[in-house]
């Protein structure tokens, strides 16, 4: 599997987020933090997330991902559109609960801006903790089969806290 990269752009407040390869935890707090500023922009209208290119992505990017959808709505009344194109990715998606939360669509748009890679940004294992706990909490809100199967995970992960 290649290795995960995201690449991003900014037109006219719509943001795409285009993830690549296998995505998984060490690019979750460049994501996180891409969010933050992306949410905070005074012109925000819409994301665009592209999952066309991802070959494999962990479930502390998903539950990212769902805050992310979780946010849209909450702060702008707005679904995101997600796009998927592989079975297994989707299949994983709907699992999870995503068509709940994103438009899930699998065809992709032609007209996506030209995109610039999202730097990684360091962090602590504190923060780290802090992400995967935060993002698999957020991964049980979307429904009850994901409390049945992050459950064990969270308290293992609460019990040992730094």
């Amino acid at each position: 599997m290649q290795p995960g990269k995201i690449l991003y752009a900014e037109h006219q407040g719509t943001y795409v987020l285009k993830l690549i390869g296998d995505v998984r935890l060490t690019l979750c707090a460049a994501l996180d933090g891409f969010l933050e500023r992306m949410f905070s922009h005074p012109k925000f209208t819409s994301v665009l997330i592209d999952l066309t290119a991802t070959e494999g992505i962990d479930s502390t990017t998903l539950g990212v991902l769902a805050k992310l959808a979780i946010q849209a709505k909450k702060r702008y009344n707005q679904t995101p559109v997600l796009y998927s194109t592989h079975a297994d990715i989707t299949r994983i998606l709907v699992s999870m609960g995503f068509d709940d939360v994103f438009d899930i669509r699998d065809e992709v748009s032609d007209e996506l801006p030209d995109l610039g890679e999202l730097p990684l940004s360091e962090q602590t294992p504190e923060q780290m903790y802090e992400k995967v706990l935060e993002a698999h909490r957020t991964l049980v809100g979307l429904n009850a089969e994901n409390e049945l199967r992050f459950h064990e995970l969270i308290e293992s992960l609460e019990a040992s806290k730094f």
